[in-house]
């Protein structure tokens, strides 16, 4: 199922995603929920799971055996704070990203759909700032709304062991200007401490759209580098990049994609539309180190 997405041409702020759904009784009906078909390897039945009593969060529902693998599973509504009918034929998507496969519970599958980034609205601002949120935009599709969620935060936050901070690189002895585009408030905030860490003065920007508009607009106080997610709202990180390099002011600025999405079947995407480097999420450590030998190496250019 993945495979389709690589199809899809980096640069054309376009996704698919796979609609699915939790039934929420009659009461309240289906809501309608979508996540990139690149991070699904498969979609399979649920045997029927229940709660785990002791659990470490009340979401988990245990692990299932999944050909080589105990594959952990999630209950989104529990995580999502929303009730969920019990009824046959459940699914389970097993997704992989964050160096994780995890399998999310959820009532049924229904579609999948190619969308433009246009298409998707951010969450209104109230909900977008809710500690428990993990929704990250909206598209209206026919007579209805899917709810694109934030999977890297519920992983983030029930595995405490991602992060990445050991391969932190010494300060710059220089101050240096990022320009960081993540729509998730919490990667934002966490990015933001690394780089602060490591001298960075941190500009943050919610997508493409609100990034190109600082970058072309900075009365000539420039950015050193801009480190972007690749999946946001208006312009995802793939546009947002290929307007860079295609910019011959902002061109020689370096660009480094950090997100969920790098993996070595789609490193080729990022390269096509000319990132200086890419990074999968959330290897902090790491960023930060590739952030300061691109503005290096840049500099070095510079003085040939």
């Amino acid at each position: 199922m993945a495979q389709a997405d690589i199809l899809l041409e980096a640069g054309t702020n376009e996704l698919e995603i796979i609609e699915f759904f939790i039934d929420e009784g009659s009461a309240r009906g289906l809501s309608s929920f979508g996540i990139n078909v690149a991070k699904v390897l498969e979609v399979i039945e649920s045997p029927g799971l229940s709660p785990l009593p002791g659990a470490p969060h009340p979401c988990f529902m245990g692990t299932i055996a999944l050909r080589e693998t105990a594959l952990p599973v999630l209950d989104l509504a529990v995580w999502l704070d929303i009730p969920r009918v019990p009824r046959k034929n459940e699914i389970i998507l097993v997704t992989r990203f964050n160096e994780r496969t995890t399998g999310f519970l959820a009532s049924g599958v229904t579609h999948i759909h190619r969308v433009h980034w246009r298409d998707v609205e951010p969450p209104h601002p109230a909900l977008a700032k809710l500690a428990a949120n993990c929704i990250t935009g909206l598209t209206r599709l026919e007579n209805r709304f899917i709810q694109l969620l934030d999977l890297e935060k519920i992983i983030l936050e029930l595995d405490d062991s991602l992060g990445g901070d050991a391969d932190m690189p010494a300060p710059s002895e220089k101050r240096l200007r990022a320009l960081v585009v993540e729509d998730s408030g919490m990667m934002r905030h966490m990015i933001k401490d690394r780089l602060e860490a490591a001298n960075f003065e941190v500009v943050p920007a919610g997508d493409g759209q609100q990034a190109l508009g600082l970058l072309r607009g900075q009365d000539g106080k420039r950015f050193d580098i801009v480190i972007s997610d690749i999946e946001m709202p208006r312009m995802d990180g793939y546009t947002l990049t290929r307007n860079i390099k295609e910019d011959p002011v902002l061109r020689t600025t370096p660009v480094v994609l950090f997100s969920s999405l790098i993996t070595e079947e789609l490193r080729h995407k990022g390269a096509s539309v000319g990132a200086d480097g890419q990074i999968a999420k959330p290897q902090f450590g790491e960023l930060a180190g590739l952030a300061l030998s691109l503005i290096t190496a840049r500099s070095g250019r510079s003085q040939n």
